[in-house]
């Protein structure tokens, strides 16, 4: 069985996509952290995230990279919405979230185009969204959380920009897969968008 579970950033797609890993007893995969390592080890290369050429350079980024706690920072994410619009950076991902996706049993993946380009084939495809303003509020209690200071304001129109550039780019845009359910997490608790979404894949599967 395969889950795609596609949104925007902070929209609570990750939760989400955990969740429902382990409510079925299946592997999970955040594509975005692997976008994220290739923004990091632009980074890291001194190269620019905006040059198509240095961000397929860093997809050769090392899988101990992946367990770096930088990964979940905005700066990085920032990065990675950049590095994620150029179609070739996409196609050298592409292979491993497919094999990721196709192994016995099945798994979860959670991302940007999972539903769409991913695994289109996927038993059950959501889609998790919620406001700007509330994606941004969740993201500031969890910034502030860990003790960094930064304005909502300034996480709000990152999360807006970060929004046009997945749903504008050319190669593989943010959108919902014409079969997927749409759930708005807006007005939801963390547990209380959980069970919602548990209940809504067991009813998609019968």
């Amino acid at each position: 069985m395969i889950i795609a579970v596609d949104g925007p950033t902070a929209s609570g797609k990750g939760t989400i996509a955990k969740a429902l890993a382990a409510h079925f007893g299946l592997p999970h995969l955040d594509t975005g952290l692997l976008y994220r390592a290739v923004g990091r080890q632009v980074q890291l290369n001194g190269g620019d995230p905006d040059d198509p050429g240095d961000a397929l350079v860093a997809c050769a980024f090392p899988d101990s990279l992946l367990d770096e706690e930088i990964l979940r920072s905005e700066a990085v994410g920032g990065f990675a919405s950049r590095v994620s619009v150029h179609p070739a950076v996409r196609r050298a991902l592409y292979e491993r979230q497919r094999a990721f996706a196709l192994q016995p049993g099945g798994a979860v993946l959670d991302g940007r185009d999972i539903g769409t380009v991913i695994a289109p084939e996927a038993d059950v495809k959501l889609f998790v969204t919620a406001s700007v303003q509330e994606r941004a509020r969740r993201r500031w209690l969890e910034m502030t959380g860990r003790e960094i200071d930064i304005p909502l304001a300034e996480i709000e129109r990152d999360i807006a920009a970060r929004d046009a550039r997945d749903i504008n780019r050319a190669d593989a845009p943010l959108r919902a897969a014409p079969d997927a359910l749409v759930i708005d997490t807006t007005s939801f608790g963390r547990e209380e968008a959980i069970e919602a979404v548990i209940e809504a894949v067991r009813t998609q599967l019968g």
